[in-house]
This record gives structure tokens, sequence and C-alpha cells, in this order.
């Protein structure tokens, strides 16, 4: 430590008792010293018209100091002595060094006498003591103030250039480059930094003081040759120098905080706007979607043809896999845009935003709520209208296969009533011909019930809307005005067979009895033809089962139909002998019946061709049965855990949002280990969409093995997704509102603790009465006005709850201390300085220029009529900035 430095840093101002010590200053730094304290007095001096040239001789009477004094410090001091002796020069001295005392500065072993005497030592001791309360004591940086002030200072603003370390104020500062380096940091236009070297210190450090005293008005302290020329420069002269730097600059360091205080609040701004514009676009467009989309959900119209039908269900599935999911995180961030917009907006003490009408988040939920009902209808109806046009197929195929042996059956059956063949017949014939017609009627009697089900089908085929119902309709109509021709020319024909009956009374019963035994064999071949052939549809194992079961007992009827065929046959070969034995004129023909045995022997091949087919078909439908088994199962078992584990995931989302466990910090990190987790269980989700789409291309409708179907897990899945999301949203706004007011974490518990305390239904939210109550418990007497206004602050919306994020945005105004109005205002004065008002230039300059231009359109609409042109005064950058409201 040198001969009158302080002791510490914070005790600076308590000289050193080298002032009692008969050390001699070091020639070199008592030179330095000499030249940079003239220096730094004529600085002040010459703001009264004054200045010294001999420091030691022109402090001797007193004058000059006491004027040094009042000019930095602002004050006056006592009215000196005009005289020349020596009583009047100390008395002045005296008068300057009680001064000094009285600003809190400790002298030791100064007196007037030595300063009058013209001591050196004394004299720049004094000086230094001067410079350290005036110049140095005020300089705070960081917490820390005068000498290590002012050296954080240095390093703060040198630290981005190279070559430059400054660690004291001696050796740091010989190579020049520190003094360059402060002067380019403030005032970049000024020097050429690249162009310095750190091996030509002479050039370096008279470029930094010319500069300086040229465009600073820094007075030249020091010569360029004393600091090269000297192995550790003066402490004091250094720091003197440096002192000047920093005052000279402090004032546009003060400009260029108000300025970035300017920026904060524009940026804010322009950041708040840019989310308002975004969040009407992102909800116009979802809007928009839904309004194009319910039309379609809504549109019942079905399809003629399956095929039709089930590209219609295709879409639908597209729609649920491909178009919506996206429509489902538009959502989800519209809500989080939505509450990040309204905390930034309260933080900052701006109004609440308010969407046009039509967009605000309750529309859009009602909206995708109409959407939802429309989809669920819209799924139903498909499902119904794929059932119904599979059984409108399977009746029409039914009707078609009916009809047409029906009128296979009737085919000439009309021209053979009508035949007059029993006018010329034999009795024998006549006999014959009636037998005939007995078994055509007997005939006729058993297809009745196949022509009912032909008109039950058409019926039913009309009342299920069967797009080609017409055509059925002519076909059935066809068939039973037909069938009532057959029964009134049966009649007729019967009744002249009977007349003539008496007349002709050989018959052949061989004949009639093969009739009466083959017609209803035959019949009863043709239905079994009918049934084997005939198309099934069945949902279930059981079905199908059933089926089988009555094949089975179909087949066991077999061996009984054989004898039966047999028997029949038996029948014709007897008469075969007959008219061989008495050589019987037959014709070689049965006249009671057109059934040959080889017409049985042939149905009798067919029936036994197709009961194996049928069994085939039955088995492979019974694979598919226990097929579409396997799946209902393997559907349920999955569905089975996952809808649980949908739920437990949502109770536990739901906990962990109102249970104070940890920081928010570990809470949100908890939630995003919960987020990760669900969004690692995806996969899972997939795997039973993919099992579902097959369930559905099999067309299974329902599932006795689960309770939940794939609408009940997408929905389940859907709402946790957007649960946890907006849970970390509020978590971080949480976050967001705890740093911006200053809030502690011990605070952040107590108001969760309150908050929970009173949330009565633990819905995460208080009602009007429940946070009343809060509030009473928090200390707040209010009477109904008082609390209608904080109730307009919490609950903007007016739902009549109160959430936590809004809880904690009043208890953080009531409690924080946040970067208010008036502080920005407070900016503005700095930046206008005496004159009241900035003009565009000067807002170009202290701010970027995307934020003056943008600040400028801002303020000029509300420039006063006695503005200063192209200015802006006090009250209209107000107005601009928070609108009339907030001044």
């Amino acid at each position: 430590m040198d001969h009158y430095d302080s002791q510490q840093t914070n005790d600076y101002m308590q000289p050193e008792e080298d002032w009692d010590r008969d050390l001699l200053l070091d020639p070199a730094w008592e030179k330095q010293q000499r030249k940079t304290f003239t220096a730094w007095c004529n600085s002040h001096l010459r703001k009264a018209g004054t200045q010294i040239e001999n420091i030691e001789e022109d402090f001797r009477d007193g004058l000059k100091l006491m004027l040094l004094l009042e000019v930095i410090s602002g004050e006056r001091l006592a009215k000196p002595e005009r005289g020349k002796m020596r009583v009047h020069k100390i008395s002045n001295v005296n008068k300057a060094l009680d001064f000094i005392a009285s600003k809190g500065v400790k002298l030791v072993s100064i007196g007037a006498e030595e300063i009058v005497d013209g001591n050196v030592k004394m004299t720049l001791g004094m000086i230094w003591t001067i410079i350290l309360r005036f110049a140095i004591q005020d300089i705070s940086v960081e917490e820390t103030s005068a000498k290590e002030g002012l050296l954080l200072w240095c390093q703060r603003k040198t630290a981005p250039y190279k070559n430059v370390n400054i660690q004291n104020f001696h050796i740091s500062w010989k190579d020049g480059l520190g003094f360059c380096a402060l002067i380019h940091r403030h005032r970049p236009e000024l020097i050429d930094y690249g162009k310095l070297r750190k091996d030509d210190p002479l050039t370096n450090l008279n470029t930094a003081f010319d500069v300086a005293e040229r465009y600073l008005d820094i007075p030249k302290m020091l010569d360029a040759e004393d600091i090269v020329g000297t192995a550790r420069p003066d402490e004091k002269a250094i720091m003197t120098y440096v002192s000047s730097f920093y005052h000279a600059f402090s004032g546009a360091q003060k400009a260029e905080t108000a300025a970035n205080r300017i920026c904060k609040v524009l940026a804010v701004n322009q950041e708040n706007e840019q989310l308002m514009e975004d969040y009407e676009k992102l909800a116009s467009d979802l809007l928009e979607w839904i309004r194009r989309t319910i039309p379609w959900l809504e549109n019942r119209v079905p399809e003629n043809t399956m095929q039709a039908m089930q590209q219609k269900l295709e879409d639908f599935r597209d729609y649920r896999r491909l178009h919506k999911p996206p429509k489902v995180q538009e959502k989800c961030q519209l809500e989080i845009n939505f509450n990040t917009l309204q905390t930034k907006l309260r933080l900052s003490n701006r109004p609440a935003f308010m969407p046009s009408e039509g967009r605000m988040v309750s529309d859009i939920n009602n909206a995708w709520g109409c959407l939802e009902q429309a989809e669920k209808g819209y799924e139903e109806w498909l499902l119904n209208e794929i059932r119904r046009l599979e059984r409108l197929d399977h009746l029409a195929e039914k009707f078609r296969q009916k009809a047409s042996i029906h009128e296979a059956w009737t085919d000439g059956k009309e021209a053979m009533l009508r035949q007059k063949d029993y006018e010329t017949a034999t009795l024998s014939e006549i006999k014959a011909l009636l037998k005939k017609h007995e078994a055509f009627e007997s005939d006729l009697a058993a297809h009745q019930d196949r022509v009912e089900q032909i008109a039950a089908i058409a019926q039913e085929l009309n009342e299920l809307d069967y797009y080609d119902s017409p055509s059925v309709n002519a076909r059935c109509q066809k068939i039973c005005d037909q069938w009532d021709n057959l029964g009134a020319l049966t009649q007729k024909r019967r009744e002249a067979l009977e007349r003539t009956e008496k007349l002709l009374e050989t018959i052949d019963q061989l004949y009639l009895e093969y009739a009466k035994r083959a017609a209803p064999f035959n019949n009863w071949m043709e239905g079994a033809m009918e049934d084997l052939q005939d198309t099934f549809i069945v949902h279930t194992i059981e079905e199908i089962q059933g089926l089988t079961t009555a094949h089975e007992q179909f087949k066991a009827t077999l061996p009984d139909a054989d004898k039966e065929r047999l028997a029949i046959l038996g029948i014709h070969n007897e008469v075969s002998k007959i008219v061989q034995t008495y050589h019987v004129n037959m014709a070689g023909t049965n006249p009671y019946t057109t059934i040959t045995p080889q017409e049985i022997n042939g149905k009798w091949d067919h029936v036994r061709q197709l009961v194996p087919r049928r069994d085939q078909a039955l088995t492979e439908e019974h694979s598919r049965q226990q097929h579409n088994e396997r799946l209902r199962k393997q559907f349920g078992a999955q569905a089975n855990v996952i809808g649980p584990w949908i739920q437990t995931k949502m109770e536990e989302i739901g906990r962990i949002s109102i249970e104070m466990h940890g920081t928010l910090e570990d809470q949100l990190s908890h939630l995003r280990q919960y987020e990760k987790s669900i969004v690692n269980y995806k996969p899972k989700i997939d795997q039973l969409e993919g099992d579902h789409q097959l369930i559905q291309e099999a067309l299974i409708f329902d599932n006795k093995h689960t309770n939940y179907t794939m609408e009940h897990i997408r929905v389940g899945w859907e709402q946790l997704l957007t649960t946890i999301a907006r849970t970390i949203n509020e978590v971080e706004n949480q976050i967001l509102t705890r740093d911006a007011k200053g809030i502690s974490q011990e605070q952040m518990n107590e108001f969760r603790a309150s908050f929970n305390h009173f949330d009565r239904k633990k819905t995460g939210m208080m009602d009007t009465d429940d946070f009343r109550a809060c509030l009473i418990s928090m200390g707040y007497n209010m009477g109904e006005a008082e609390f209608a206004r904080i109730m307009s602050i919490v609950d903007p919306n007016r739902l009549g709850v109160v959430t936590f994020q809004a809880f904690i945005d009043f208890m953080s105004r009531e409690t924080a201390d946040t970067d208010t109005a008036d502080q920005v205002m407070a900016s503005f004065k700095i930046l206008a300085g005496d004159k009241n008002y900035i003009t565009g230039d000067e807002l170009r300059r202290e701010l970027p220029p995307d934020q003056a231009e943008y600040c400028i359109a801002r303020m000029a609409p509300y420039a006063g009529p006695d503005s200063v042109p192209g200015a802006l005064d006090y009250m209209s950058f107000s107005t601009a900035l928070y609108g009339e409201s907030d001044l």
C-alpha cells in the first residue's frame, strides 16, 4: 500500500497514517499525481471561470480550494476571508477542511498550516481525499461501491475486448488498451479498436487521451510517456483518470437503461399483439373446419349399395384417424395460448384479452361439443345402415331364389289347366285326369307356403326401404296374380272333371298313389335344395352352432327320405310291371303327374351333392366366427387394461395439480415425467385402434368381453392429453407469475394451502362463497363493492369460479413489486430530460430500429395539439402505451 492510499475499500475515506510518516513521495508518482490532480481540479474550476497552475501554491490562500468544493458539491461554503495575512489564509483553509469533515471524511494529519505553507505531500493527500469523497464514493456497481465498484465497472465494460484484463488501477492500464476499450464500448465510432496493438502502448494511450479530451470533455490528466516510463503507474492518478470516464459515460448508461426499459415494454406489447393475432387466426380456422365438418357428419342420406356404405365408413375412419387428431391438438394449443396470453397481460397490468365475437374459448368448446355429438350419431347411423343393407341384400337374394323356383314351377300350369282334353278322353283317361288334378291341387297347396313367403319377404323389403322395391313389388304382384289365376283355373277344371266323373270310373290307383307320394317328396327335395343353397348370415359362434345343429338334424332324416324315394320308385316299377303284364296302353307316361323317376333320382343326387357343400360352408363360417371371437377377446383384454389406466392417470394428475409436494419446478418436472409416460403409452392406443379396425372390418358389432368401446378409449385418451397439457401450462404460468412477482416458495406454498383448504369440492376451483371466506381468513376486510371489484379481476369471464392461477395472480398483485407503469414513465423522463418531450429521431437513436418504428407508429395518433412537431410529450407517451384508464 502506497503513501496516502486508504486502509480498506469500504473504509477508503480514512487516509492512512502515511501523512504522519517522514517518507518522501516517489518522484515519478508525485509527478503523475501533480499532473492528474491539477487537471482534475481545473476540469471543475473552469465551470467557475478560473483554474490553477501550481497545485501547492494556488490553494495556499484557501480561496480556490473553497471555490472547488462549492463547484463539486453544489453547496455554498462560509464566506471566505479576503485578507492577505497568514491568519486569513489559515481561516479559509480551515473552512474548507471543516466542510470536508462535515461530509463524513476523517482527515488525519492534514492541517491548515501545512496547506498554507505549501506542503506538497499534504496538499496532494487533501486533493486525493476530495476526489475519493466526491468522485469515487458514489460509484456503485452490483452491490459494490467506491474503488471496488469502479474496478468492477471497468471489468464489466472491457470483458468482451481481446488483450484487456483489468485487475487493478496501475499496471493493467499501461498498454492503453483499457482506456481505448472503455471509449469504444460506449462510443465505438470514435476509435477503430481493431487497428490497435498491444505492443504499441504510446499510440494506444495518446489515442485514448486525445479522443477523451476532444470528444468526451475529459481533460488530459497524464502523459503517455509518464505511464509507459514507470514500472508501476500511480494508482491514485489512474483511478482519478478512470473515474472521469465513469462519470462521462454514466449519463449514457442511464439513457441506455431507460431505453432498455421502454424496449422491454414495447417487446411485451408486440409479443402480446402477435399472440392475439395468432389466437384469432387459429380460432377462425378451427371454427371454419368445424363448420364444414358438422354438415358432412349430419348428412344421413343412405346409399343403395353395401359398397357405397363401406366407402362412407372408410371415409369416416380416415376422418377419425387422420383429420381429427391434428384438430384436437390445435384446440388444446388454442386453450394453452389463450391462458398464456391472459397471464402475460395480467403480469403487465394490461386489460384481459377479449377475442372477437363467436371466438371465445367457450364458443369453440360449444362448437366442438356439437361436432362430437354429430360424430357419435354419424357412426351409429353408418353401422345401422350397413346392417340394414346387409339384411336387405340377404332378403333380396332369398326373394329372387324363391321367386325363381316358384316361377319355374308355375311355368305351363295355366296352359295345362286350360286344356279340354277331358272332352275326348276315355273313362280311364277321365279318371286319370281327375286324379292328376287332385295331385295338382295337392301340389298347389304345397306351394301356398312359398307364395306366402315370397309376399312376406317383399313386404319386409318395402318396410326396410329397399332401393329396388318397385321391381320386387312388380314381380311379387305378378306371382300373386298368377297364383290367384291358378286357383281359379284349378277350381274350374275340377268342376269340369267332376261333371264327367260319372261317365269315367276307371282310374289307375297305382299312378294316383305314385303321383300323391311323388309330388310331396319332390316338393320336399325342392325345399331341401332351396334350404341347402340358402345363404346365411350370423354374428356369433352360437348362431353358427345352431345352424350346424339344424343341418345335422336334417342329415339324420336322409335315411328315411331315401326309403321314401325307394318306395316311390317301387310304385313306378309296379306300374311298369302291370303295363308290361297286361299290355295297358298308357302311352308310356303317368297321367297323374309329370314327375318322373329320373327327376326324383336327379334331384336326390343333387341333394346328396349339396349336403357336403353345406357342411364345408358351415365349417368355414364356424372358423370365421372363432376368429371373430378371438378378436373380441383380444380387444376386450387390452381395453380392460387401457381404460382403467387412463382413469388412474387422470386421477393422479388431478392429485398432483392440487397437492403441495416440493417446488413448482418439482411439480412441473413430475408432470413432464407423467406426460412422457403418457406419450410413451400411445403405441398401445394405436395397437388397440388396429384391433378395433380389424373388428370393424370383420363386421363385429358387439363384444361381451368388455364394457369399453373404442369411442370411450379415444375420448378418455384425448381428455388425458388435454388435461396433462393444461395442467403443465397452469404450473408454467404459476412459475411465470412467481418469478415475475418475486413470490417466494414459502408464499407459494401458503397460497396453495389456503386455496386447497377452501376448495371444499376438490375441483381445483373455488366458488364465490369459498373465495370470500378465503379472503376473510387472510385478513381482508371488504364490502360488497370491493369484493365485486376483486371478482372482476380474478373472474373476468364471470364463470362464478376462481382458479388457482387467478388466485395467485391476485395475491401477487397484493404482495409483489413489479416493473410498474410509473417506472416506465420515469424512463421517459430520463430520455426526455428537461425538455419534457421525445422526438422521433431520439427514439430511433435510443431504441432498436423495429421497436423504435413500432413505438412511433403507436404514439403518432396521441400527439397533443401543443406538442413539438414530430415529437411526443409525457401525456401522449403514457396514453399510447397504457391507455387513458391507466394514467
